[in-house]
């Protein structure tokens, strides 16, 4: 069974090490955690951790996730656990892998991971989104780190102050977070594996209406679309629909070249206080 990770770093909180065919074994990281349940971005960067060892094995030369679907059937604890996989198909472009991810014999999470290989120079040929406008970094809110949030501590999220009036107990009637993004492991930057966990790295859309406690992920969809340049990303998350407790919302990430290197949705249940009804 894998070791405690010795570092905060994301690479060694998601290594994953064979212990049999098709069968990993992993340690879940106190770091990435909110009130002391394993981030979901997190989780996907351990799935596909698995997926890409798989495939490789299966003869895979497939480097990157570029796609990944994941299922939170419930939140494991911090600690040991396994990674099932099975290598649908290995192709010439891209390698699907299933992936469950093992607590005590109970499947927790399952994805299905697409595998690909991303140019370090890609050509856009057509793109349809707006580049979020953000305050200057040093103009932007740096969030208190505070105990039951270990995520805080690896992820540096500067917040715009335009959409920041929840901090103060406000509230408002647009559901978006927006700001930059940096990964604070100590050794780590973004790259296409990264960026993962940073599909998920902001805090909830739904907080700036007044919601309250923790928002968990029942799905979560993300896409690597480049590899991408820089120390800080611009990220905007917002809610598309919010409908009997349960809320989809939506991910963009830009890198300093102000390309779209990475999208995400996921839905995720939310929970109002009678007073923010």
């Amino acid at each position: 069974m894998s070791a405690a990770p010795e570092s905060r770093s994301l690479r060694d909180a998601a290594a994953v090490d064979p212990i049999g065919p098709g069968r990993y074994a992993a340690q879940i990281s106190d770091d990435y955690t909110v009130v002391g349940h394993p981030n979901g971005g997190y989780l996907q960067c351990l799935l596909a951790n698995a997926a890409l060892a798989a495939a490789s094995d299966e003869g895979s030369a497939h480097v990157h996730t570029t796609a990944i679907t994941t299922n939170y059937v419930t939140a494991p604890n911090v600690g040991p656990v396994e990674l099932h996989t099975k290598v649908r198909r290995v192709g010439r472009s891209v390698t699907f892998v299933h992936v469950e991810l093992v607590q005590d014999e109970a499947v927790t999470s399952e994805s299905l991971v697409t595998l690909g290989t991303l140019a370090d120079d890609a050509t856009v040929r057509y793109r349809l989104d707006e580049l979020p406008a953000l305050a200057p970094l040093e103009e932007c809110l740096r969030r208190t780190v505070v105990e039951e949030i270990k995520l805080m501590s690896v992820v540096d999220f500067r917040l715009d102050p335009t959409c920041a009036m929840w901090l103060d107990g406000e509230r408002s009637d647009l559901a978006e977070v927006k700001g930059w993004l940096r990964l604070n492991d100590g050794v780590g930057t973004w790259d296409a594996w990264t960026l993962l966990f940073a599909s998920d790295g902001l805090p909830p859309a739904t907080f700036p209406l007044g919601s309250s406690g923790w928002v968990p992920t029942l799905q979560l969809t993300s896409y690597v679309h480049q590899i991408p340049n820089g120390e800080w990303l611009r990220a905007r998350q917002w809610c598309v629909v919010i409908t009997d407790g349960l809320v989809e919302e939506r991910c963009e990430l830009f890198d300093d070249r102000d390309q779209l290197v990475a999208t995400s949705s996921q839905l995720a249940m939310v929970r109002f206080s009678a007073r923010a009804q």
